[in-house]
C-alpha cells in the first residue's frame, strides 16, 4: 500500500463500503489512524515502549493494546508468572492471543500469557532438571488460593501409547498433569494391550516440550470467572554464552505485550537469537491453524483472529482494517460467552476454592450477556440451557450433568458464532477467495 494520504483514503473509502453493505459499523477517523500508524510500522521490526506504564512489545501489537484494564492482567499474572532465580532463572511475562488485543477485541475469551524462561546452567541437561524443579514448585505452590484453581499443567511427553481413564495417549503426544498427578509426581494408567505402566514426573524432563499451565481465576473486582494461561518459551544459556530453545523453537514477538520495563534486558538478549525467517515461519504457523479451523475444527472465530495477524504483518491493511471492527460487534460477546461456559465447568470441580457462590453470578452474568446480545428462539434456547448449567452448578453431585449441559450450551453458542463469523467474512470477495484456497487445497 502506497504512503500517500490519497490512496489511505481509497482504502479507507473501500472498506467504508464494505462494511457498511454488511452491516458493521467503522469508526472513520479512528480507522484511518491506524492505517496511517500500519503504513509507518509496517517496515519497522523495533520494539517500542509505553513510557507511562512501562509495557513494551512490537510496533504493530502495540497498535491494538489498550491500557484500560492493564491492572487486572497485571492482578492475574502475579499468580501466573515464574520468579527470577539470580544467575539461574531469568523471565519475561507478557501478555499474548486476544487479551494483547484488548483495544480492538473487546470480548476476549480468556487471559493468555507467554513467558520467556532463560535457564542459566552448565549443560543441558541440568538446564531440564532445573526447569523439572521450578515447573514443578510452581505447579504446587499455586494449585489453588482464594480466588484461582490450578486446571492442568502440561509438560513432557507420552514416551508411549497410553491408556489413563478411558483416554488413550498416542506417544509423542504432550502430558497433561491434573493436580493429584503432580501431587503424587507421577501418572498411571496402562499400555494399550493392558499392561500397568507409569510416567514419573522426572522421566517426563528430559524432554519437557510444550509447557503450558492453566488456571481459572475469579475476579473479585470484575466479579468474573476466567481461563487463565501461561505458555512457556524455555531456552538454555550454556556458559559459552550460547542460547538454544529447549523445544527447539524459540518463539517469535509479534503477538506479546511485554508487562513490566524491568523485563527489557532480558527480552532483548533472547530477541537477538530469533531467526531472521521469524515473520515468515509465523504467518506460516498462522495459515496452518487457518486451514484447520475452515477444514477440521470448524470455527470461523479463530480462522477470523488469525487471519487478521496475518493480513496485519503482511501488508493487507483493507481486509485487517475490515476484521478488526468484527471483533467489537456486540455478537462477538458470544465469542466471550462460549469460553466462559467452559471456564464454569473446568472451576466446578471437587475441592475447588473457585466458590459455588462465584460460579452461580458468573452463570448469571452470562445469562444477562445473552439477554442483551439475542432475541427469539436463538435467546430463549440458550437462555433455557444456561439455567439448567446452573442448576447443575447448584446439585454438588451434579458434575456429569453439568458437564453435558455446559457442552450443549456451548455447541449452540459456537454454532451462532460460527454464523455470524462466517456470513461477514465471506461477504468480503477478497477474504473469502483467501479462505477458499485453503479449503479447495
Amino acid at each position: 500500500m502506497s504512503n500517500t494520504s490519497t490512496d489511505k483514503q481509497i482504502d479507507l473509502e473501500r472498506i467504508m463500503e464494505s462494511a457498511k453493505r454488511l452491516g458493521v459499523e467503522i469508526e472513520e477517523d479512528e480507522a484511518l489512524q491506524w492505517l496511517t500508524s500500519m503504513a509507518s510500522a509496517k517496515d519497522d521490526d523495533n520494539i517500542t515502549m509505553n513510557t507511562r506504564t512501562g509495557v513494551f512489545g512490537h510496533k504493530i501489537s502495540m497498535l491494538d493494546f489498550s491500557d484500560k484494564e492493564l491492572e487486572y492482567f497485571k492482578r492475574v499474572g502475579r499468580i501466573v508468572e515464574f520468579e527470577d532465580i539470580p544467575g539461574q532463572v531469568e523471565t519475561a511475562l507478557a501478555l499474548s492471543g486476544s487479551s494483547a488485543q484488548s483495544k480492538i477485541q473487546s470480548y476476549p475469551g480468556d487471559c493468555d500469557y507467554f513467558e520467556r524462561v532463560n535457564i542459566i546452567a552448565p549443560t543441558h541437561e541440568e538446564a531440564c532438571t532445573i526447569l523439572a524443579r521450578i515447573m514443578l514448585e510452581k505447579s504446587l505452590s499455586s494449585l489453588q488460593g482464594p480466588n484461582y484453581q490450578l486446571i492442568e499443567v502440561k509438560y513432557g511427553s507420552y514416551p508411549v501409547d497410553m491408556v489413563i481413564g478411558d483416554q488413550k495417549n498416542r506417544a509423542g503426544t504432550p502430558i497433561a498433569w491434573r493436580s493429584d498427578q503432580l501431587k503424587a509426581g507421577k501418572i498411571e494408567g496402562f499400555t494399550p494391550e493392558g499392561s500397568a505402566l507409569t510416567v514419573t514426573w522426572q522421566e517426563a524432563s528430559s524432554d519437557p516440550g510444550w509447557c503450558k499451565l492453566d488456571w481459572v481465576v475469579a475476579d473479585p473486582i470484575r466479579k468474573q470467572l476466567a481461563n487463565a494461561s501461561n505458555m512457556l518459551d524455555v531456552t538454555w544459556e550454556a556458559p559459552d554464552g550460547k542460547i538454544s530453545p529447549l523445544d527447539g523453537y524459540l518463539d517469535p514477538y509479534f503477538q506479546e505485550i511485554y508487562l513490566d520495563a524491568a523485563s527489557v534486558p532480558i527480552f532483548s538478549k533472547l530477541a537477538q537469537h530469533v531467526s531472521g525467517n521469524a515473520l515468515d515461519d509465523y504467518v506460516t504457523a498462522l495459515e496452518r491453524e487457518v486451514k484447520k479451523y475452515l477444514t477440521k475444527d470448524i470455527n470461523y472465530g479463530k480462522v477470523a483472529k488469525r487471519m487478521y495477524n496475518i493480513f496485519r504483518l503482511t501488508g493487507r491493511y483493507e481486509e485487517a482494517s475490515f476484521l478488526r471492527e468484527l471483533f467489537d460487534e456486540p455478537a462477538t460477546m458470544l465469542y466471550q460467552i462460549w469460553s466462559l461456559i467452559r471456564t464454569i465447568d473446568d472451576a466446578s470441580v471437587p475441592g475447588s476454592s473457585i466458590t459455588r457462590a462465584q460460579l452461580l453470578q458468573s452463570t448469571d452474568n452470562l445469562i444477562l450477556a445473552v439477554i442483551k446480545t439475542l432475541e427469539g428462539e436463538e435467546e430463549t434456547e440458550i437462555v433455557s440451557h444456561l439455567l439448567k448449567l446452573r442448576d447443575a452448578l447448584a446439585d454438588t453431585a451434579g458434575k456429569q450433568i453439568l458437564t453435558n449441559q455446559a457442552e450443549i450450551a456451548r455447541s449452540m453458542v459456537i454454532n451462532l458464532v460460527n454464523n455470524f463469523f462466517y456470513e461477514r467474512l465471506t461477504a468480503l470477495p477478497t477474504i473469502k477467495d483467501y479462505m477458499e484456497e485453503f479449503q479447495n487445497h
